[in-house]
């Protein structure tokens, strides 16, 4: 299905309303496939997160203002992303969850319970690092609204919200991200493609020297391994131009591009960071899916981070099998997959991964935000002339 236009209400600037915020585009955009791209594995239908039966994936986008900064007014180039495993049963029927942080100069709120509990309770978000609180604040509203009429689910809440930071873009200390943001990114929540490049919490990033924003990719396993799907969503916001490989080439070495950061060289500071959100409906168990988040930090690697002393590299991975876990009183009779069983799925972990921050650096264009700060896009072109000459393209 086409993915669904989110429309968002425009911030009001100084008493008067503001100029409506971009909403995510529908219109489909190239993909790293599409430019002849070569990576290993079978994606799904959607190549997408949403591949996973159930899973859900929702973005506000907010864009508005140009020219100098002027806190709280704008420029603004920011936005929430919304990971819904169950979709709207989410904060009912919970998901065996494991997480992982490669490099921890960042931010995933509620993993303490996630590594405690084993569960995720509820959906997973996405913002940039100074809306945390807000964004975590209204996922509980939302769980109080959707809750049993008596609100004993809502009672206790740890929201899973996680960071990169877009502050070179947008107006960070603005808080220009509402709750009815965080609600409409929830709610307009839908399954088949997704949204790719300068969209939701993805919006202001940068990635690899180059503009970054949120990336998917999806995995079906062969019948004899399974026939699970795993899918990987990806908020780039991280690693340098000269460290930037795709389909093994170091192609930011070879196509210039100016420095995002005009006082700090891309090429020799690590700035941002990267969330990476597994789902599979594999049978895992918690141990199992930490194991799977611990294998994000291989497909990065192919993708040529070294996460940085200043990267917040944070990963979590959640199964949709065993839907009735955390539904029992007594006894639980749970499905996994065998440890002997797992290589496929580490496997199509790193695959994925791997080719969804390729698939963020092809989807995102050109963009100036605040105090006219410009970051250019990864040029297709130039991009599939060097994988050309390395014998890297599929045609």
């Amino acid at each position: 299905m086409l993915p669904r236009i989110i429309t968002v209400l425009a911030l009001l600037l100084f008493g008067t309303p503001a100029p409506p915020a971009r909403a995510a585009e529908a219109a489909p955009k190239p993909r790293a496939r599409d430019l002849g791209i070569p990576f290993e594995g079978t994606p799904g239908r959607f190549n997408a997160i949403t591949d996973v039966d159930g899973v859900l994936v929702g973005h506000t986008t907010l864009i508005s203002g140009n020219g100098k900064l002027t806190v709280g007014k704008g420029p603004v180039r920011t936005g929430v992303t919304a990971i819904l495993p169950r979709g709207p049963s989410s904060i009912e029927r919970f998901s065996f969850a494991g997480w992982f942080a490669e490099n921890g100069n960042g931010e995933m709120t509620g993993t303490t319970w996630v590594e405690e509990s084993g569960f995720l309770e509820g959906p997973v978000m996405i913002t940039n690092t100074h809306s945390v609180g807000v964004v975590h604040d209204a996922v509980i509203a939302w769980r109080v609204k959707h809750g049993p009429a008596d609100n004993t689910g809502a009672w206790w809440s740890l929201p899973v919200v996680a960071e990169t930071w877009d502050g070179w873009l947008n107006d960070i200390n603005g808080f220009h991200v509402k709750p009815e943001h965080v609600f409409q990114a929830i709610d307009g929540a839908h399954s088949g493609a997704v949204e790719e490049g300068s969209v939701g919490g993805g919006t202001g990033m940068i990635c690899n020297g180059y503009k970054g924003g949120i990336g998917t990719a999806s995995r079906k396993l062969a019948a004899k391994d399974g026939g699970y799907t795993l899918g990987v969503l990806v908020q780039c916001n991280y690693g340098t131009r000269a460290n930037l490989r795709i389909a093994g080439i170091p192609v930011g070495a070879d196509i210039f591009s100016e420095d995002p950061y005009a006082f700090v060289p891309s090429d020799i500071q690590e700035r941002g960071s990267i969330i990476v959100v597994v789902a599979t409906d594999a049978p895992l168990l918690p141990h199992q899916l930490k194991r799977i988040a611990r294998r994000v930090s291989l497909g990065l690697g192919r993708a040529g981070s070294t996460a940085g002393n200043g990267s917040g590299d944070i990963f979590i991975a959640f199964s949709t099998a065993n839907p009735d876990a955390s539904r029992s009183t007594a006894l639980a009779t749970l499905k996994m997959v065998a440890n002997n069983s797992l290589d496929p799925l580490f496997a199509a972990t790193v695959q994925a991964t791997e080719e969804a921050v390729v698939n963020a650096l092809i989807a995102a264009e050109d963009m100036t935000g605040i105090d006219d700060h410009h970051v250019t896009a990864l040029n297709h072109t130039k991009l599939r002339e060097v994988l050309a000459k390395h014998n890297r393209l599929l045609r």
